[in-house]
């Protein structure tokens, strides 16, 4: 190497280190399903010169399965929080120490050091919600604020409820709904949630992800669901009502994280820096409906969100919201089994 061509690697690496070179080539995104704003893209490929591909999953379960097999392509992928300690621990993520990131100090307090990635060694934060109940009151006008309606389905419903094939959510619903408690192992609480399922289930049209769509089609009169969806079904419908179940109703975060085979790592780390810009993040939660974890973005927010049913837990219901976790693994195998036999 001649000295005019160690001068130009040095002086990239230079802009590289104080982030001012203009990156360029492909970045490879795992996310779930109609969850990523196209604007927010083109704005993330105008600025770097880097064309972004985008492939959708359903759940957390399918999106673990398929990064373990390995040689997938993609760069970056958006685990929830419960899920991401298994990726930690299974080797399949890069440290990108994110907690360092230029924008990281537009992170709120309370999102800056979450028990399941301490210091924000590896993740960024996407979008935080709830699970509830979404009902079309033009198909069922009686009392929804329950997971009975998922699971001792009302007469007026049966057969036109849908459950999100979320196994986490699902399972932590059917347990506070049987009066248990998250994480739980107690054999009685499990044969009474296991039960419970198995019963619940001819009562249900489908267990899809895909529920915009479907229930402002009318196709579905009620779902198991997140908060962001139930919005955007809303504003499509004004009859569809999420509930907060009285029974109790988890919290979540997504998260963006940078695979341990990710080819395209540099120009990963500049999309998590790039999301945690405040108008960015908000341009984000702009199409996916979601709160986000950056301070600042509320003034980059639509304005039919700030004071949105969905978005704004209501006081009476906060005390029933607790955030999900990933249960012991011994735990957790007995939950597989459950939703093992659910799906046949």
């Amino acid at each position: 190497m001649n000295w005019k061509t160690t001068a130009t690697a040095m002086g990239l690496a230079l802009l590289a280190s104080t982030g001012l070179a203009r990156a360029e080539g492909v970045l490879n995104i795992y996310n779930w399903g109609n969850y990523t704003s196209p604007d927010v893209i083109k704005k993330f490929e105008d600025k770097y010169n880097i064309k972004v591909t985008i492939t959708d999953y359903d759940s957390n379960d399918t999106a673990l399965a398929k990064i373990r097999q390995g040689g997938t392509g993609f760069d970056i992928a958006v685990p929830s929080q419960t899920y991401v300690p298994i990726w930690i621990k299974e080797g399949l993520l890069l440290e990108t120490d994110p907690g360092k990131m230029e924008n990281f100090k537009n992170v709120a307090p309370e999102w800056a050091n979450p028990e399941f990635d301490p210091g924000r060694k590896y993740s960024v934060p996407w979008a935080w919600g709830t699970i509830g109940v979404v009902v079309n009151t033009d198909a069922y006008k009686g009392p929804a604020d329950t997971w009975g309606i998922v699971f001792n389905t009302p007469d007026e419903l049966k057969g036109k409820v849908n459950v999100v094939p979320e196994m986490n959510d699902v399972i932590f619903a059917a347990i506070k709904y049987v009066g248990g408690q998250q994480c739980t192992d107690d054999k009685a609480v499990l044969k009474k949630v296991r039960d419970l399922l198995v019963a619940a289930k001819p009562n249900w049209i489908a267990m899809e992800y895909n529920t915009i769509e479907k229930m402002g089609a009318g196709d579905f009169k009620a779902t198991s669901d997140w908060n962001g969806s139930a919005l955007r079904q809303r504003l499509a419908n004004a009859a569809i009502h999420y509930n907060y179940p009285k029974e109790g109703f988890g919290l979540w975060s997504d998260n963006v994280v940078v695979l341990k085979e990710a080819k395209n790592v540099e120009n990963a780390k500049l999309f998590q820096n790039f999301i945690m810009d405040p108008e960015n993040a908000a341009g984000l939660s702009a199409f996916h409906r979601y709160a986000n974890a950056i301070t600042g973005s509320d003034k980059y927010m639509p304005a039919d969100m700030k004071d949105a049913p969905e978005v704004v837990i209501p006081a009476d219901a906060k005390p029933k919201g607790e955030f999900q976790k990933m249960c012991a693994p011994e735990t957790q195998e007995l939950y597989t089994k459950i939703w093992t036999e659910l799906q046949k």
